[in-house]
């Protein structure tokens, strides 16, 4: 059965976010294990990284939304799937979800469907449109805060006669390890930055929209300000705006009314993401709704930083609060700033005994191994 497997995963884009990045690593684990790997998706960064002699890459407008195109992706799915002899088919979001219940019921595949976070639904028709993650033959939810989500706002489009489980996110342990980076790296980025080693750095990375709590952080900024004196720290937030210029400009005339300009940058982007995290004293998660899994809580740990998160959606189960991050008030920024000033008090052992407890955290819990292991299991469970 295990040599006759062959999953295809059908994904809008393999851009750096959690879905994507999931989604290239189960690519390439699966061969290793004697299965076929296909990948459906319209483009993306991560593109030039896959290995074309371990999986077949085959673009296709999957990240619109247009109803015809979706009918047009459908057909040509089910082409694929019947050309390749797929096994199973995976959608990784809605657009194409929607062309792989088609195919999959037409084939008679099995279909797998990730439900990777909460999709806002304000009318009945965004939440029918929503629930086609739901209507596959195996439903994986990325953290039991989306699982409980489902629960609760998509159990008439449950069948309970499919499978319906949580398989954390992972990420690759040995790419966020704390002992690959090396100083000539890190001064090179800390000088790009513009920042040097005499102050504290706090980073928040995350692509910048309002969700993800950019106000409120520098509003936290503001208050430990006020608590330790001007020029005690520098901030950098990391992130792209993906077109947000408003929001941009929002944010910056905010870091100018509390003269914060001098100590915080703002970078669009990083290349080298452990780098990052490494010359950083300690990381901030300021999501003012929750996350549905929150990847920068668990790279953060991972590289044995100090995380500081919101107590909402996925930071609760990747965090032990006190022992490998904190968590403080959402929404809240001077629950935040009271906790930038604890964490930046914290003497060099107790720093040292978090991080360590963090990344025995991410090790035991979140590591890509056990999360493609997982749906690998699960893929050889629903063929029998």
């Amino acid at each position: 059965m295990t040599s006759k497997l062959k999953v295809l995963q059908v994904i809008p884009k393999l851009g750096y976010g959690g879905a994507e990045t999931g989604c290239y690593d189960l690519a390439h684990y699966l061969p290793e294990n004697n299965c076929s790997s296909y990948i459906v998706t319209s483009g993306g960064e991560l593109l030039k990284f896959i290995d074309q002699k371990k999986v077949k890459l085959i673009k296709l407008p999957v990240h619109s939304k247009n109803p015809i195109l979706i009918l047009f992706n459908s057909i040509a799915l089910i082409f694929i799937i019947l050309f390749h002899n797929i096994s199973i088919v995976h959608a990784r979001s809605r657009a194409p979800a929607w062309s792989c219940l088609i195919a999959t019921k037409i084939t008679r595949r099995k279909f797998v469907t990730t439900f990777h976070g909460t999709y806002n639904f304000k009318t009945s028709i965004k939440k029918l449109y929503n629930s086609v993650m739901v209507r596959s033959n195996l439903v994986i939810a990325g953290s039991n805060f989306i699982f409980s989500h489902i629960k609760k706002n998509y159990s008439k489009y449950l069948d309970l006669k499919k499978k319906f489980l949580v398989i954390f996110r992972g990420i690759n342990v040995d790419y966020f390890d704390p002992s690959t980076t090396l100083e000539a790296e890190e001064n090179n980025l800390l000088s790009s930055w513009g920042v040097t080693r005499d102050k504290k750095l706090i980073l928040m990375p995350g692509r910048l929209t309002a969700w993800k709590g950019q106000e409120l952080f520098i509003e936290a900024l503001n208050l430990v300000n006020k608590e330790l004196g001007h020029q005690s720290f520098y901030a950098v937030i990391l992130g792209g705006d993906q077109g947000r210029d408003i929001y941009t400009k929002k944010i910056k005339r905010l870091a100018e009314q509390y003269r914060l300009i001098p100590q915080l940058k703002f970078v669009e982007h990083c290349k080298n993401m452990p780098l990052a995290y490494k010359i950083s004293s300690l990381v901030v998660s300021a999501s003012i709704e929750p996350e549905a899994f929150g990847r920068v809580s668990i790279e953060a740990q991972s590289m044995e930083k100090p995380i500081i998160a919101s107590d909402i959606g996925g930071s609760n189960e990747t965090i032990t609060n006190n022992v490998s991050g904190f968590l403080f008030e959402s929404n809240n920024p001077e629950s935040l700033s009271k906790k930038i000033i604890e964490v930046l008090n914290l003497d060099e052992s107790r720093l040292k005994l978090i991080g360590i407890e963090g990344r025995k955290n991410i090790i035991k819990k979140f590591n890509v191994e056990k999360m493609c292991f997982s749906t690998y299991s699960e893929y050889k469970k629903l063929l029998n």
